[in-house]
């Protein structure tokens, strides 16, 4: 998706880390209570210091709307997550990102237009009306709002098993349309009971996802060709690298990575699942885990008593979150100070309305 973000002032673009802290610090005084920013957990830590709250991508849309007060909501996020918050806060507030450049590729692999050819595909082989379509929360306010329309529902990496049973319950549907992450609705899947003979690919490129007619009308899950692009890293040689050094070390991965990586997990879990097993593991624990090397990184330093590392040598950070950094939240900032709104993130009435539906839909299954 094409999104045009204007090269910054030099101002903030030649400024010192001191000269952008000072300038960020000044301009949430000068704002108080109107602002409330939003750190996402993969964040790089200088922006994470200047966060009011801190969370995965649905947790802060939620912490957003509870902001009442608030009548600017900055997202230190991406795009998708900045278009829920716009979602679920009020019409009186306006949420902005710091870099329009700072998108999911995740999310761009599966856009409207796709999904609805899929779905007309797939009206010619089965009945869609027995079809559950569940996206991904990293996904386009335009996916959820197909999602709402075609009574399925949003899922977090949390609630996916809660959310697929749903789903498939006999009085609902046969089948479910899972996008855009294939590897989280795989090991869902797998963790539901569910063998490689009940899923299949499907890849928006090729007609009918690439599948026959047989293959579609076999099928339980049909699983959206996309994936994250720092958990499709990790691979089994990681996770028997590190246990050949720690043989007695924790290995926590990300529901996101590849199922065989799934499956060499002590602990299998979304963001927060990691930071909870972070913290709860025993003094002197030598922990490698498969997620965004940030994350890692924060999860050691406040975890002193406990070796953290990532599992991936390379430690690839999240390069679209990493767009965010001090210039971009100093000029965001200072703009308000000054009455002028900059990249403010507005979803339609009729999108949000379905959108808000299939969130709904979520929270009333979990």
């Amino acid at each position: 998706m094409l999104r045009l973000q204007s090269p910054l002032p030099e101002r903030y673009s030649a400024a010192t880390d001191d000269a952008l802290a000072e300038m960020i610090r000044a301009a949430k005084g000068a704002l108080g209570s109107s602002l409330f920013i939003l750190g996402h957990h993969y964040q790089r830590d200088e922006v994470m210091r200047w966060a009011d709250a801190r969370g995965d991508s649905f947790g802060l849309s939620r912490i957003a709307a509870a902001q009442s007060d608030a009548e600017y909501i900055v997202f230190c996020g991406v795009h998708f997550m900045a278009e829920s918050a716009d979602v679920l806060t009020g019409p009186d507030q306006k949420v902005l990102l710091p870099d329009l450049n700072a998108g999911c590729s995740m999310a761009d692999m599966a856009n409207i237009d796709q999904v609805e050819d899929a779905w007309e595909e797939l009206s010619q082989v089965v009945d869609t009306e027995r079809v559950v379509p569940i996206t991904y929360m990293n996904s386009s306010a335009a996916i959820k709002a197909f999602v709402g329309r075609h009574h399925g529902a949003v899922c977090t990496s949390s609630n996916a098993r809660a959310v697929l049973t749903w789903a498939l319950d006999p009085a609902r549907g046969d089948r479910v349309l899972f996008f855009p992450d294939q590897h989280l609705g795989r090991n869902t899947g797998f963790d539901l009971g569910y063998g490689a003979n009940d899923m299949a690919v499907w890849n928006p490129r090729h007609e009918l996802g690439g599948l026959s007619d047989i293959d579609v009308k076999q099928s339980t899950l049909l699983l959206w060709k996309g994936h994250c692009s720092v958990h499709q890293r990790f691979r089994p040689e990681h996770v028997d690298a590190f246990r050949a050094e720690h043989p007695s070390g924790i290995v926590m991965v990300h529901p996101e990575c590849a199922h065989e990586v799934v499956e060499m997990g002590d602990l299998v879990g979304s963001t927060d699942a990691i930071i909870r097993g972070v913290a709860e593991a025993p003094s002197g624990s030598v922990i490698g885990v498969a997620t965004e090397i940030h994350l890692v990184k924060r999860l050691g330093d406040e975890a002193p008593d406990k070796t953290v590392v990532c599992l991936d040598p390379l430690v690839c950070p999240c390069s679209t979150m990493s767009r965010i950094d001090g210039p971009h939240l100093a000029w965001i900032l200072e703009g308000l100070v000054a009455g002028e709104v900059r990249n403010q993130i507005r979803v339609d009435d009729d999108t949000a309305s379905w959108a808000r539906l299939a969130l709904e839909r979520m929270l009333a299954i979990t």
